[in-house]
């Protein structure tokens, strides 16, 4: 339904999030700064060619926490190096995990796993990399979506067995913890569809679920999804990436990708308001494509043109 960034570049930091010896332990542990993001790169560029207006607008990007996406066949180097560096600082990485097969129903971020037992394995490979660190990790955004969708070659109760698999994997690391993706408000409204699904995935066992990924739904109606959501879960907590969606979601085609006229949203932060609501995240890095739709180039590379739109249309 849509696409979300495929390029593992940085994670930028500067909110807290619940931690303590690790994330949710009970004081507050700030998000990890790579400066070698994509944002924090043009930023640089821009100073040094003379464009410091433009340079100060991208550092609206650039100095907030963002998601770092594994996506490719060999994880753990890459989760050992983000948490080992942000252990370093006191700070907390926020991962994501999209490796699923058929992942993305094979459009624009198609691609994934060859295998289920490949899968496993990668997701072995993923949780050896975060050892005791502190992390976050969002668990396969648009997997448990596309299964209640119906997805080409995707039979749902085998992808919901390697999504549960994901999860309890992750859990057995010390100071992880976990938000299986429930995609949005406006995929699928009624949210007794996705309650069978998310208990077969595996949400008894997560720490959350997470809302709104790579979307532009608004805080308040993504909230007031959850909220009903939750209250079919058991009361569990969620995370809402609010990366995109100031100007809440544009009307038409192809709503979900690329639109125009969209904005930064609320600054990653784990002082809610709400007491279900764990945080808001980053999780979509503002400025990566979504796909090859509106002169975008492949999902998930950087596009400063994008970038600057949407840290120009911001409120704050």
């Amino acid at each position: 339904m849509f696409a979300v960034g495929l390029v593992a570049l940085g994670v930028a930091a500067s909110a807290g999030l619940r931690g303590g010896a690790g994330p949710g332990a009970g004081a507050e542990a700030a998000l990890w700064v790579n400066p070698e993001s994509s944002a924090a790169r043009q930023a640089a560029e821009w100073r040094r060619t003379g464009r410091t207006a433009d340079a100060l607008l991208m550092e609206r990007i650039s100095t907030r926490p963002q998601a770092e996406w594994l996506v490719g066949a060999e994880p753990r180097a890459v989760v050992e190096a983000r948490t080992t560096a942000a252990a370093r600082e006191g700070r907390t990485a926020v991962l994501v995990a999209y490796y699923i097969p058929y992942r993305d129903c094979g459009s624009y971020s198609g691609g994934g796993a060859p295998s289920a037992t490949a899968y496993r394995a990668w997701v072995d490979e993923f949780a050896a990399g975060l050892g005791d660190r502190g992390a976050y990790v969002i668990v396969e955004p648009d997997a448990v979506a596309h299964g209640v969708d119906g997805c080409g070659r995707v039979v749902p109760r085998e992808r919901y067995t390697l999504l549960a698999y994901a999860v309890d994997r992750f859990k057995r690391q010390a100071n992880t913890r976990v938000y299986l993706d429930a995609g949005n408000p406006a995929w699928h409204p009624d949210t007794s569809r996705l309650i069978a699904p998310l208990q077969q995935s595996g949400i008894a066992r997560a720490d959350g679920f997470a809302l709104n990924v790579s979307n532009f739904q608004t805080n308040e109606d993504s909230s007031a999804y959850g909220d009903k959501l939750s209250a079919a879960l058991g009361d569990k907590h969620f995370v809402i990436d609010s990366s995109r969606n100031g100007n809440g979601p544009r009307t038409g085609t192809d709503s979900w990708c690329n639109p125009p006229g969209r904005a930064l949203g609320v600054a990653p932060t784990a002082v809610t308001g709400a007491p279900l609501i764990d945080a808001y995240l980053w999780v979509k890095r503002p400025g990566e494509s979504d796909g090859t739709c509106r002169g975008g180039p492949a999902a998930g590379q950087w596009w400063p043109s994008y970038a600057l739109e949407l840290a120009r249309n911001a409120r704050g």
